[in-house]
């Protein structure tokens, strides 16, 4: 479900920009920002953000003004990943804030990839109606940010991937108690898949991602560490 496929070149975004002193972060959301309504990627106020969608819907919209971004889906999208932060990223803690509602299937993560070995990676803040590990099983638990989380590994074999089709891992890690807000030290999870042999390799994006498969919803989620 959660594949992120090859990204489309940015088709439809309206941008208002103001001019920014040399050396200032601009942190006024009037400012700058985006809305996107296809599949895209770039940077915006120095922060990395991505939006895939599969299908096209005219009712999915993400805004995005650096750090922060909001999105709105509708049920005619098949699936829609939308998030800003980092390129690349690292073993980083983050905190974020924000809201995160659905009527369906969808879930709040640190979402990324790495290369060599090629993975696939989750960090599982909240979900809708559907447990994104549901029908696995469990490789373990792991405390972190005042939360224990569920670990698992699945293998994707032939399905889309930054590197094109590609047979490669994907790592999890899913809270079982749900939150919108806080701390995530990555650093944790990445060591807890270390121990149970779950390799990773070259950082490539990250992002603080909503997602949503075939169900409707919203999300306005502000990274305030690090920008």
């Amino acid at each position: 479900m959660v594949s992120f496929k090859s990204l489309i070149s940015l088709c439809a975004a309206a941008m208002t920009v103001a001019a920014v002193p040399a050396g200032k972060h601009d942190t006024s959301l009037a400012r700058r920002h985006l809305t996107l309504t296809s599949s895209t990627t770039g940077t915006l106020n120095d922060m990395f953000y991505s939006l895939y969608m599969e299908d096209s819907s005219s009712d999915t919209t993400m805004t995005d003004y650096g750090a922060t971004y909001s999105l709105t889906w509708g049920s005619d999208v098949v699936d829609v990943v939308a998030g800003v932060g980092w390129n690349p990223g690292s073993a980083q803690t983050i905190t974020y804030s924000g809201s995160f509602s659905t009527s369906g299937n969808a879930y709040l993560s640190v979402y990324g990839w790495t290369t060599s070995p090629l993975v696939e990676y989750y960090i599982v803040e909240s979900y809708g109606d559907y447990n994104p590990g549901s029908g696995s099983t469990s490789l373990g638990t792991v405390t972190s940010d005042g939360g224990t989380y569920e670990i698992y590994h699945l293998t994707r074999t032939n399905a889309p991937s930054i590197q094109g089709t590609a047979t490669f891992a994907q790592y999890w890690s899913i809270r079982t108690s749900n939150r919108v807000g806080g701390t995530v030290t990555t650093a944790n999870h990445f060591n807890a898949w270390k121990a149970l042999g779950l390799s990773m390799g070259t950082f490539n994006y990250q992002i603080l991602a909503t997602e949503g498969y075939e169900s409707s919803g919203s999300s306005s989620i502000t990274i305030s560490s690090p920008t």
